[in-house]
């Protein structure tokens, strides 16, 4: 009889489990996601009718939607403002598709948001000054797309930041000094944008940046000197800019490169640590990034 009970137990307790949904709201904000990026043309589509946790790239935990992982999926249209009643999302990940419009500022209220992919898009406009808010963000990849505008200093307080890549755009103005403040950062791609002006001295307080991508801008002045500070630094690209002068790169310890690329022409430096056996120094070539998309039907709209 005792055994009877404990299975029934079990039988019970397995089905209140797989019967446990999310909450009416997000299911709607997933479903309002769906109908807004074309999600019947979608290569994985959902089944409406079936339990939210059985949704392709949807994971679920604690009846809550923590995880959209929608990477080459054949994405359409624009990101609904509903969106930002998926408060416990922690990885939004939608690169790789054709998804287009202005970001909705409701993404800032996904405070647990730690990744947010959205690369290889058609988003234009300007990127939210609000995503300051989001300070549990580690990876925020947005390169090749269509933004404009400034790079907002607000981006200095993700503090939890390790990986910023806004390359292949079309932001423009300076470089924030705020940046200075992601000291968890390892990874910087700002490539093929129109910033100008010099790079902010406080980029040189980065101890743990690894990869620092400039090139292709405006960028003018001199390189910090404080770049000698930057003791975890392997690649650095800042070909195809506009400076004054390179000399400060003497200073840097640049037996720790992997890949130094800049313009050289008629300027003479002396690397006195730089090995050549294990580092790599190419004068405009930049490798990192896809080919950004000049024929969108939407670029510059």
């Amino acid at each position: 009889m005792k055994k009877i009970l404990v299975v029934l137990i079990v039988i019970l307790g397995t089905g209140f489990l797989a019967s446990a949904k999310v909450s009416k709201a997000e299911k709607k904000a997933l479903i309002d996601f769906y109908e807004s990026t074309n999600g019947v043309d979608w290569v994985k589509k959902w089944d409406l009718e079936a339990p939210v946790a059985e949704w392709y790239g949807v994971k679920v935990a604690g009846n809550h939607v923590i995880e959209i992982q929608l990477f080459r999926n054949n994405l359409q249209g624009t990101l609904p403002a509903s969106i930002g009643k998926l408060q416990h999302l922690r990885i939004f990940n939608v690169a790789f598709n054709n998804l287009t419009g202005e970001l909705p500022e409701s993404i800032s209220q996904l405070a647990k948001l730690e990744v947010l992919k959205i690369e290889m898009n058609r988003f234009k406009g300007e990127l939210p000054d609000s995503f300051g808010a989001l300070g549990n963000l580690k990876e925020l990849t947005a390169f090749n797309n269509f933004f404009s505008g400034n790079i907002p200093a607000s981006f200095g307080q993700l503090e939890n930041l390790r990986v910023l890549n806004l390359s292949s755009n079309s932001l423009r103005g300076a470089i924030p000094e705020a940046l200075g403040n992601l000291s968890n950062l390892e990874s910087l791609g700002l490539f093929e944008n129109t910033l100008k002006g010099s790079i902010p001295s406080e980029l040189g307080q980065l101890a743990q940046l690894k990869e620092l991508i400039l090139a292709n801008n405006q960028l003018d002045g001199e390189i910090p000197k404080e770049f000698s500070q930057l003791a975890s630094l392997e690649i650095l690209q800042i070909q195809n800019n506009k400076f004054n002068s390179l000399k400060n790169l003497e200073n840097m310890n640049t037996r720790q490169f992997l890949v130094l690329d800049y313009d050289k022409g008629d300027v003479k430096l002396d690397f006195k640590k730089l090995d050549f056996k294990n580092s790599r120094m190419a004068e405009t070539i930049f490798e990192d990034d896809p080919p950004k998309k000049k024929n969108d039907p939407d670029h510059n709209k």
